[in-house]
């Protein structure tokens, strides 16, 4: 039924409704502003959104590792120093470094020749670096050392780390060996002794690198004249109980020491969540390989074949360069005893390989090479030969050294039959950086006992520096 408005609430006729309004319809329509279109309003359609033709180009976010920039990275060979060389190993270009005593010496020369014939050892020394270091670790002793000998010294990158060139290689490779193995790091030390001309040399490694030194041994032990094993990464510490002693040294004791020294630092909340993190990748590393070693040999390989396929895919790579750019610079300044100490120069010296192309998956060939290194039943682990070796060997420690502790490198000494044991004080892991005259004291004294006929008079003097 239609509804009928009173009469007064009608329009008129004559009053347009507001719907039907001229003002109305003007009000609705689009306005124009004055002036020129904007810059990136279309020809079709001035004012509008722009197309992605016509959006100036975004910029892409640079990656960066530990402070490195990652988008232009370079061949090992453009960030060689002048005193750098390479020296080419079965394809492989090695970087490596040498100093000769006639360098070394800051005497005239004749005074040089006489001090020569006195007292040199006579013998060359070739310097392993550990894991994740490179050359710049041996930056401070070449020269010392080098006077010492009265030959030169001679310190490579083991591939994978420093500047020697990343190679590409995968288990169908035709290359008789791989790179990144032990044997190769084996091979490479016995063929830079062959390079300087002798039949033997004195061997020093730190770390990791003591494991290189003791297989070239076991190799080819005549061309070894002695060992010098520093922080010795060759027993695993957390696979020891702790409070249990051995030959007299316990953990309970290094750790009641390293907590008394660590009280008189600086407190660094990040080096305690350093240390935290490095004890679970060690229970990670032993939990794994304890599981390892108690599942059958087909579901063994299989497992291995998973985690190398892991390691190769782009995960690995993210995976790498995630723990390197938390990591990374926050291991070195733990590996110190005074984390305060660790200079930009030192940061630098560590994280150069990391402009190097190709570094991230040299790293995880490298890994995968250890991994499958300490599976193999075909060898018997270097732990368990030190017994066999007959050379004069000399082991050292920095007394706070969180990542090989005191008591574990006393161990390798005390397997070794002969071998002699020192330890600097106020160090941490890397002794021959933090601590380099008196790295260079012990050293000397050492090769001079086992090679040469020490005045007592120095003998006396380089006791009192230690």
């Amino acid at each position: 039924m239609p509804m009928h408005l009173p009469r007064s609430l009608q329009y008129p006729p004559s009053t347009p409704h507001p719907l039907h309004s001229t003002a109305f319809s003007h009000s609705l329509r689009p306005r124009r502003p004055n002036g020129p279109p904007p810059a990136f309003a279309s020809a079709e359609f001035p004012g509008s959104i722009p197309d992605s033709a016509q959006m100036p180009p975004r910029r892409r976010r640079r990656r960066s590792v530990a402070g490195i920039d990652q988008d232009d990275l370079l061949d090992p060979d453009a960030l060689a120093d002048p005193d750098s060389s390479f020296y080419e190993i079965n394809g492989v270009r090695v970087h490596h470094k040498v100093c000769t005593h006639e360098d070394s010496s800051d005497q005239s020369p004749d005074s040089a020749i006489t001090n020569a014939d006195q007292n040199q050892i006579g013998l060359p020394i070739v310097l392993l670096h550990g894991f994740g270091s490179s050359v710049f670790s041996w930056t401070h002793i070449m020269r010392p050392l080098a006077r010492i000998a009265g030959a030169k010294v001679l310190a490579f990158d083991r591939p994978a780390f420093g500047l020697t060139s990343r190679t590409i290689w995968s288990g169908d490779d035709t290359k008789p060996i791989n790179p990144y193995s032990m044997a190769f790091s084996v091979m490479a030390t016995l063929a830079f002794i062959d390079q300087l001309g002798a039949k033997k040399a004195v061997l020093v490694g730190h770390s990791a690198g003591c494991l290189v030194a003791v297989e070239a041994y076991f190799e080819a032990p005549e061309r070894v004249a002695a060992l010098v094993l520093v922080a010795p990464a060759i027993f695993v510490p957390v696979f020891r109980r702790k409070g249990v002693k051995e030959n007299g040294v316990g953990e309970q004791e290094w750790q009641n020491k390293k907590d008394s020294n660590d009280s008189n630092l600086p407190t660094n909340p990040l080096n305690r969540i350093w240390g935290k993190f490095l004890e679970l990748c060690l229970w990670i590393a032993g939990f794994l390989m304890n599981m390892i070693r108690a599942i059958g040999g087909v579901v063994r390989s299989l497992y291995y074949k998973s985690v190398v396929a892991v390691l190769r895919s782009s995960v690995g790579v993210m995976l790498v360069r995630l723990i390197m750019d938390k990591f990374g610079i926050l291991a070195v300044r733990n590996a110190w005893y005074d984390p305060s100490k660790v200079t930009d120069h030192v940061i630098q010296g560590y994280t150069k390989p990391l402009r190097s192309r190709g570094w991230e998956m040299a790293l995880l060939e490298y890994t995968i090479s250890m991994i499958m290194d300490s599976i193999s039943s075909s060898k018997v682990p270097v732990s368990e030969r030190l017994s066999e070796i007959s050379c004069p060997v000399l082991v050292v420690s920095g007394d706070t050294d969180r990542l090989v502790p005191r008591w574990n490198t006393e161990r390798v000494a005390r397997a070794i039959p002969g071998a002699g044991f020192e330890v600097i004080k106020n160090s941490g892991h890397l002794p021959q950086e933090e601590r380099p005259e008196e790295f260079v004291s012990v050293v000397e004294r050492f090769l001079r006992r086992a090679f040469g006929r020490p005045n007592n008079e120095q003998e006396q003097v380089l006791q009192a520096a230690v």
